[in-house]
């Protein structure tokens, strides 16, 4: 039987790229045959996002995708949350619906995975040789600091804590309980596997096509400061 990756997609606002994404992920082909779970968290987008994905999957009716729409704006990590509770695969993957990240590399992140090597693959968009768009200084120093700062706590070694690009096994994602709801998941989720005894965490290079502000960028100054007490809550204290 066939391994399955699950591919968590949590959705807010995004009617610009969203059918883009979908088709980038229709067409990856994964390594050793392994089939693909599509699971969309709609975060009660006020556009039209809703309407192009429900159209998509009356389409796609071959595809393996599953829709789960919010009933208010709850955040991105309770929508990634839902996607965690509803996936079946042997493998989860969150992708974010703005077309920074490529689906294309999905089995450079499973590799580790399947080769027995980790239980857990982060994509760093600061090592190997991908393409990477440069944006701003500032903005790179901010998420090279949290990472560093999340390393202390966790003593890890990443070069990308912020990454959205986290592969898992399902039995290691399944164990932890998570609790931010908005922008601490990558912080959090850090945090709690880095403390789960004899983890295999792998790191591997990936492209990155990042969006500025102006492109509607939603990470702001407010995200960072609540990353780093996430970092402090669940790394120094371990809440």
């Amino acid at each position: 039987m066939n391994n399955l990756l699950s591919i968590i997609i949590p959705v807010y606002n995004e009617e610009r790229t969203i059918l883009k994404i979908l088709e980038k992920i229709e067409l990856v082909v994964l390594e050793q045959g392994i089939e693909k779970e599509i699971i969309i968290v709609n975060d009660c987008s006020s556009d039209t996002s809703e309407i192009l994905i429900q159209n998509y999957f009356k389409q796609n009716k071959h595809l393996n995708l599953k829709y789960f729409s919010n009933v208010k704006n709850l955040g991105k990590g309770a929508s990634i949350h839902r996607g965690i509770s509803e996936a079946t695969g042997d493998y989860i993957i969150i992708q974010d619906a703005d077309l920074e990240y490529d689906p294309k590399e999905y089995n450079i992140l499973l590799q580790p995975l399947l080769d027995g090597f980790a239980d857990v693959v982060y994509g760093s968009r600061f090592m190997g040789s991908k393409p990477h768009r440069i944006l701003f200084f500032w903005h790179t120093i901010g998420n090279k600091f949290l990472t560093f700062l999340s390393n202390m706590m966790t003593n890890l070694n990443l070069t990308d804590m912020e990454t959205c690009y986290k592969m898992f096994s399902k039995n290691v994602l399944k164990s932890i309980q998570l609790k931010e709801k908005r922008f601490g998941f990558e912080p959090e989720v850090t945090a709690k596997i880095a403390r789960i005894p004899n983890i295999r965490i792998y790191e591997v290079g990936i492209s990155y096509y990042g969006r500025t502000y102006k492109e509607d960028k939603k990470i702001t100054w407010k995200d960072g400061f609540r990353a780093i007490f996430c970092i402090i809550k669940y790394g120094l204290l371990k809440l």
